[in-house]
C-alpha cells in the first residue's frame, strides 16, 4: 500500500531505506494521488515555507508529541528538534483537507487542526494563536 508512505509513525530506519526524495517530490505525489498543481500554486509554494513547533496527537491516546516541523513545497517534514539534520518522517499534503476537529472527536484543546486524506487523519496542536493562524 503506497499510502503507508504518509504514515507519521514510520521509523527513521524505514525512511532511510527509501530512495532520498522518492516519496516527497511534487511529481511523485501528484502521480500517486492522480492530481496536478498549477504553475501559480507551484510558484507560491516554492517561495513560502514555515517552520516551528507543533504537537502531534498520538493515535488512540490523549498524549501529544512535540515536533519541529518544516512546511515546504507541499510537504511537512518532522524532526525531534530544530537541530536535527534528517527528518523523522514527512507528510506530502497534496489532496489533504484541513479542518478543525468536531465536538464528537473529543479533542478539548485550543489551537488544534486536523489534516485528513481518505482514511489518513492527523491532529496537530499549535502552542499559540499566532502559530495556529500561520
Amino acid at each position: 500500500d503506497q499510502e503507508s508512505e504518509d504514515d507519521l509513525s514510520a521509523s527513521r530506519t524505514s525512511l532511510e531505506r527509501q530512495s532520498p526524495h522518492r516519496g516527497n517530490t511534487t511529481v511523485h505525489v501528484c502521480w500517486h494521488r492522480n492530481t496536478s498543481v498549477s504553475m501559480i500554486d507551484f510558484s507560491i509554494a516554492v517561495e513560502n515555507q514555515l517552520s516551528g513547533n507543533l504537537l502531534r496527537k498520538f493515535k488512540n491516546s490523549n498524549g501529544w508529541q512535540k515536533l519541529w516541523v518544516v512546511f515546504t513545497n507541499f510537504c511537512m517534514f518532522f524532526y525531534k528538534s530544530h537541530q536535527d539534520n534528517h527528518p523523522l518522517a514527512s507528510l506530502p499534503l497534496l489532496g489533504y483537507s484541513l479542518t478543525i476537529p468536531s465536538e464528537s472527536e473529543n479533542i478539548h484543546k485550543d489551537y488544534v487542526f486536523k489534516l485528513h486524506f481518505k482514511s489518513h487523519m492527523y491532529y496537530f496542536r499549535a502552542e499559540s494563536e499566532y502559530t495556529f493562524e500561520r
